[in-house]
């Protein structure tokens, strides 16, 4: 390889490394970012009830959805709709919005956490009148869109693990949603693997947030009152 050759692959190489550095920064700067803006507004429950009183009552309760499976929730969701009961028990909001995936007609996570929380909220006095469903929650950053322009919230109470509360909060507050967080308990085992996922997961959202991109499926306004109107 003569001399001109070699400057040039030289030059390719250091562009490469320059470009994975600048990736790498950014990538890191971001998720400090959307942890270090989220941080002061997760909360115990005992301090989302305060909040919630001292605002008249949250719009809603927003539980995120996760995966399911004919059986049911999986324990991760389960563990984010007790979360939501216990919330709902404390009076923080009559209303709980549930947001999950239903984009194909055998995969409906949002059927299978309204049913969680009618068998296990009953003796809370919850009923159907208090529950709303968002069936396009396909994202982290669409329920947050959602939650604002489709279900008209202002302030809110999400709940989610710890780990993706950093996010939900800070897509939420970016939406112009004034959110508090409250942290479910976090789930046994592979939490290594949902850690990883969610740095890329972080940038993606920053950029959304940054854009206010609109998710694709919105539709017409429905404002979250009590009793629930949703059919």
């Amino acid at each position: 390889m003569n001399a001109k050759k070699r400057s040039k692959m030289k030059k390719v190489r250091g562009a490469a490394l320059f470009c994975l550095i600048t990736a790498f920064v950014l990538t890191l700067v971001i998720n400090l970012v959307i942890v270090k803006t989220a941080e002061p507004f997760i909360i115990t429950a005992e301090e989302a009830a305060g909040i919630a009183e001292s605002w008249g009552g949250a719009d809603c309760i927003l539980v995120l959805g996760a995966s399911v499976s004919p059986y049911g929730p999986s324990q991760m969701l389960a563990d984010r709709l007790d979360c939501g009961l216990e919330l709902f028990n404390l009076g923080l909001s009559d209303i709980m919005l549930l947001s999950g995936d239903n984009r194909t007609d055998d995969y409906n996570e949002v059927q299978a956490m309204k049913i969680y929380v009618l068998n296990h909220g009953a003796g809370f006095g919850l009923d159907a009148s208090n529950v709303y469903l968002d069936y396009a929650g396909f994202s982290t950053y669409a329920s947050a869109v959602r939650c604002k322009e489709v279900f008209q919230a202002e302030r809110i109470i999400i709940v989610t693990q710890r780990y993706h509360l950093y996010r939900a909060v800070y897509n939420a507050r970016l939406s112009g949603l004034d959110a508090y967080g409250v942290a479910a308990k976090d789930t046994k085992g592979g939490q290594w693997h949902r850690n990883l996922r969610e740095i890329p997961a972080r940038v993606k959202d920053f950029f959304l947030t940054q854009t206010g991109y609109t998710p694709k499926i919105m539709g017409e306004p429905v404002p979250l009152t009590y009793p629930s109107t949703q059919i």
